[in-house]
């Protein structure tokens, strides 16, 4: 698979550590993982995808499927980028809605605020 992880579940949050590539060949089962995992909880969830190689249009319509399953659910995704990905999101003006985060201690402070 071009995409490999590991997942960290807390109290109130998960934190998914991504590598590889976020493409459309890995995002039905990327949705699918993340999707179960926010069904069953907790709903707040962290991608670090600062290790993220590549990211593409199916990709990133992955994301924004994600952000409003968590935000439907109570919950909400912030995500960690690397400057490949930033920029990636930025081409689409998606950098608001996606809640980019540089660091995971800052994600972290943004849930904390909720």
């Amino acid at each position: 698979m071009s995409l490999r992880g590991t997942r960290e579940v807390r109290e109130n949050y998960q934190i998914f550590r991504l590598t590889g590539l976020l493409d459309a060949f890995s995002e039905p089962a990327f949705r699918k993982v993340i999707g179960d995992c926010i069904d069953n909880g907790p709903k707040n969830l962290i991608l670090v995808l600062a290790q993220i190689d590549f990211i593409d249009s199916s990709g990133l319509g992955a994301l924004v499927q994600l952000v409003k399953k968590a935000q439907n659910a109570g919950g909400s995704l912030q995500i960690v980028t690397n400057p490949r990905v930033t920029q990636t999101v930025k081409l689409v003006r998606l950098e608001k809605f996606l809640s980019l985060q540089p660091t995971v201690e800052i994600a972290l402070e943004k849930l904390k605020k909720k």
